[in-house]
């Protein structure tokens, strides 16, 4: 199975809004009311949304493929376009999203390095991201890959607040 990954830009827009949908309910609809998934669907997933966020210089897209097909994709910030922490010196992990049929195939570590090469290019010291503490999958992912528990934050999904970890990784 060979996965190319390419940055995305406004032409690759639908397959954004698709993957995004797709992959964020494969990930948490078994732990969230369907009302509240559909309605953070609906707010963010906008064509206006995903197209500001594909014009913004500080954020970067990138997609996995296998053959025609996207399986996953990456979201990456810098400067203000973080969605906290804000430092300049740091390189923000805001998604990384794989479709559940590719689990398990490495996708996620190739779209992992992908960030950890633009952190490089960019000259950045260290890269954050935030993960629900429930999703313990993805934790261990990124203690695995070095990450180590920083500080908490609340996300909310529908009415229900959740707590998110939030993760560093200093790079030499």
């Amino acid at each position: 199975m060979s996965i190319i990954i390419n940055k995305a830009s406004l032409e690759d827009l639908e397959t954004l809004q698709s993957l995004g949908k797709q992959t964020f309910y494969e990930t948490f609809a078994k732990d969230n009311s369907e009302e509240a998934m559909q309605k953070y669907l609906e707010e963010s997933f906008t064509t206006e949304k995903i197209k500001s966020e594909l014009n913004n210089p500080d954020s970067q897209f990138f997609i996995a493929w296998e053959e025609d097909h996207p399986i996953g994709y990456l979201k990456i910030n810098s400067g203000k376009a973080q969605t906290e922490l804000q430092d300049e010196t740091s390189l923000e992990i805001e998604r990384i999203y794989v479709k559940s049929s590719h689990h398990g195939k490495k996708v996620g570590q190739l779209l992992y390095e992908k960030a950890l090469e633009i952190t490089g290019q960019l000259g950045k010291s260290s890269i954050w991201l935030g993960v629900w503490e429930e999703n313990l999958k993805a934790i261990n992912f990124y203690k695995k890959n070095g990450f180590i528990e920083f500080d908490k934050h609340i996300f909310v999904l529908g009415e229900e607040k959740q707590t998110d970890l939030m993760m560093k990784k200093l790079l030499d």
